[in-house]
């Protein structure tokens, strides 16, 4: 009898059209883990209020793009199941249950709280909600069970106050209804923007999975290179070029190492170097474009997608909900 497969749990912020850089860090990680795991994927727009409580008119649709980004760079629905976070009002029941014990204190030292509100300065985020937001996290990973969570190392703080709220949950009502999820450690590439910091929506420098290719060749132009390199004449050092960094992505390694030679020597220019980066890029872009457009003309598959993987997770969800409900006696 085949023993059955192991349970992983993720989720991703509806705050932007999904970029380069999610789909490297994130997405790509997901396709392997499907291959292997039980795999719950949720677009996370609660948490989306977090930051954009004050404007919500752009989430639906960034809801909608994200889930057709997800089905075009190969999340299949067959292996995996794909469901959106409001749509399982128990996330918001169990988030409410963890908060009536979760100490103040703990929320407070979260790595993020300070830092997010030093780089979005233009949001008011002294709230109730972003303070909070941490205890919905654990919510939504607990209620499935998972056994692993996939995460970079700086997010395994955030990971560990699940575990403890899980630990205190367990010892406070003397049950054992959740395991602590492990962490799957994945190396999250650093993708580099076209401005040359890191690929963010909030920097607005990203490459999209739903832009058109004249619109990815246009960015790729304009993208910054060696600052040392004023004239076509002279030599570039591609350890310090963000195009170069896209070559080692994309390109062969044939290529790589003619880059490479080329542009210390002046052999090639910046605008030759980008031409060929964006014909790789392009060609790699080119199937899930393909899919972005049938999906995006058919919206009702997409609705049943969502529809069947919200069925399973609520399925879920409301197992674990009444073993809660049970070891609290409500």
């Amino acid at each position: 009898m085949t023993a059955p497969r192991k349970r992983v749990l993720s989720g991703m912020q509806p705050s932007g059209l999904m970029h380069l850089g999610n789909y490297l860090g994130a997405l790509e990680n997901w396709k392997a883990l499907q291959a292997q795991y039980d795999c719950y994927f949720f677009v996370a727009d609660w948490h989306a209020l977090s930051t954009n409580y004050a404007d919500t008119s752009r989430i639906r649709g960034f809801v909608r793009e994200m889930l057709i980004d997800w089905l075009a760079g190969g999340i299949d629905p067959q292996r995996a199941t794909i469901f959106i976070q409001s749509r399982i009002p128990e996330h918001a029941i169990l988030h409410l249950l963890l908060s009536m014990m979760t100490p103040v204190s703990w929320l407070e030292r979260n790595p993020t709280y300070k830092e997010k509100q030093e780089e979005i300065k233009e949001k008011d985020l002294t709230t109730y909600g972003f303070l909070g937001y941490p205890v919905l996290q654990a919510a939504d990973i607990l209620l499935y069970k998972p056994d692993f969570v996939p995460v970079g190392k700086d997010q395994l703080p955030h990971l560990e106050l699940t575990r403890e709220l899980a630990r205190r949950f367990n010892d406070i009502y003397k049950a054992s209804v959740f395991p602590e999820p492990k962490e799957h450690l994945t190396k999250f590439p650093k993708v580099i923007g076209i401005d040359g910091r890191k690929m963010s929506k909030s920097y607005h420098n990203t490459i999209n999975l739903s832009d058109t290719e004249p619109a990815v060749r246009q960015k790729l132009k304009t993208m910054v290179t060696d600052p040392a390199r004023v004239r076509r004449t002279d030599p570039g050092n591609p350890d310090l070029c963000p195009v170069y960094e896209f070559h080692k992505i994309y390109s062969p390694q044939g290529i790589q190492d003619q880059i490479n030679t080329d542009c210390r020597t002046a052999a090639i220019g910046c605008i030759d170097c980008k031409k060929l980066v964006a014909d790789r890029l392009v060609e790699q872009l080119m199937p899930i474009w393909d899919i972005r457009a049938k999906l995006t003309q058919d919206s009702s598959q997409v609705d049943e997608i969502v529809d069947a993987g919200s069925t399973r997770a609520a399925t879920v969800a409301k197992a674990t909900l009444q073993e809660v409900n049970e070891a609290m006696r409500i």
